[in-house]
């Protein structure tokens, strides 16, 4: 294991903030009047979003970008007829949060808890063929891996354990799903690590008083590492992924390490021994080296909570969701898509 690896393993729980010139961000598309969340690609290319149902009349729930910047429901209209609606119906998306290409899939993560109002039936996963644009299949979590609270928020698909990760912002804890067996389970359930950690961030200026707990996710599968953070929260911990296991959070909690003190962010994705992450504070995007400096990758007014992350050749695609200034009527609200370099190998610490 190199030594840089080590660092990030043994989980030094510091950083120093360094910045090497901040880059600048290409905005790919942007829509008016729907808030998205969500942002994935795939393996061609193809641009993918989600719109959570958070307020009624919602367009979509998910949506392709084109070439020209338009956004197109995904995969087809009836898949996305329950969101404006909010129409509780086992064919149709009704809450999404989440949106992950992996391989020749789209794994369309839906809470079913629209508008924060509770779970309506069981939080699930569309899993949707990106070759026939057509639902391979729905993976529903068991009654024993959520709570009528619950707001399952990001996902990670883990070839090697056959597993797919994900977090709970609502309930505090980690959801797992074994793609073997069609279980699922829960682990560090309402444990410190997952749990929010304040009941306030200071969005340049604008007080975020919601409380949002485990949100976002990382996992490399190099070395077998799941990262995960609160947003109300400043400390970014991991997990192997072989301590993993349906145990009791006694059990488990002395598997987890806390890796640094970060600023509040909403996604991580983790990319050839990279963490990207956002400070929605101080309104960047960053990214965490092995040997704990934290750079800035984009700054300015290409930044308004950047939201979800996500990694095609060798550029970072990222969402402005713009919450602390989203209420209940975004109709005169724009949100974009940008897309930015990803820094080079001589930019940071080898």
């Amino acid at each position: 294991m190199a030594l840089k690896q080590l660092f990030f393993t043994m989980g030094l729980a510091f950083f120093s903030a360094h910045s090497l010139g901040a880059q600048t961000a290409q905005k790919l598309a942007s829509i008016k009047g729907t808030q998205i969340t969500g942002v994935t690609v795939s393996g061609n290319g193809d641009v993918f979003v989600n719109a959570p149902n958070w307020r009624s009349g919602v367009e979509f729930a998910v949506a392709k970008v084109s070439n020209s910047g338009s956004f197109e429901a995904y995969p087809n209209e009836q898949l996305n007829s329950c969101v404006a609606s909010t129409r509780v119906s086992d064919d149709c998306f009704l809450a999404v949060q989440s949106v992950v290409a992996h391989d020749d899939k789209l794994y369309v993560l839906d809470t079913r808890n629209p508008q924060f109002k509770g779970v309506k039936d069981a939080p699930r996963i569309f899993v949707i063929d990106l070759e026939t644009n057509t639902v391979e299949s729905v993976l529903t979590l068991g009654s024993s891996a959520y709570h009528s609270d619950s707001y399952i928020n990001d996902l990670r698909v883990d070839d090697k354990t056959n597993r797919i990760y994900m977090t709970d912002s609502g309930h505090a804890g980690l959801v797992i799903y074994d793609l073997g067996d069609n279980s699922s389970y829960r682990i560090l359930d309402n444990h410190q690590s997952t749990r929010a950690e304040t009941s306030t961030l200071d969005i340049a200026g604008k007080p975020f008083t919601n409380t949002v707990h485990s949100d976002g996710l990382a996992l490399d599968s190099q070395h077998d590492i799941v990262y995960f953070h609160a947003l109300s929260g400043y400390s970014l911990y991991a997990i192997d992924t072989q301590d993993i296991k349906p145990t009791s959070n006694d059990d488990i909690a002395n598997k987890v390490r806390k890796i640094a003190t970060t600023g509040a962010p909403d996604g991580l994705i983790y990319h050839d021994g990279i963490l990207y992450l956002a400070d929605l504070e101080k309104q960047l995007v960053q990214y965490l080296t092995p040997d704990f400096t934290l750079h800035t990758l984009v700054n300015g007014d290409a930044v308004n909570w950047a939201d979800t992350f996500s990694i095609h050749g060798d550029s970072l695609y990222y969402t402005n969701s713009k919450i602390q200034d989203a209420g209940s009527d975004v109709s005169d609200m724009e949100f974009e898509v940008y897309k930015v370099a990803l820094p080079s190998q001589g930019s940071h610490t080898e």
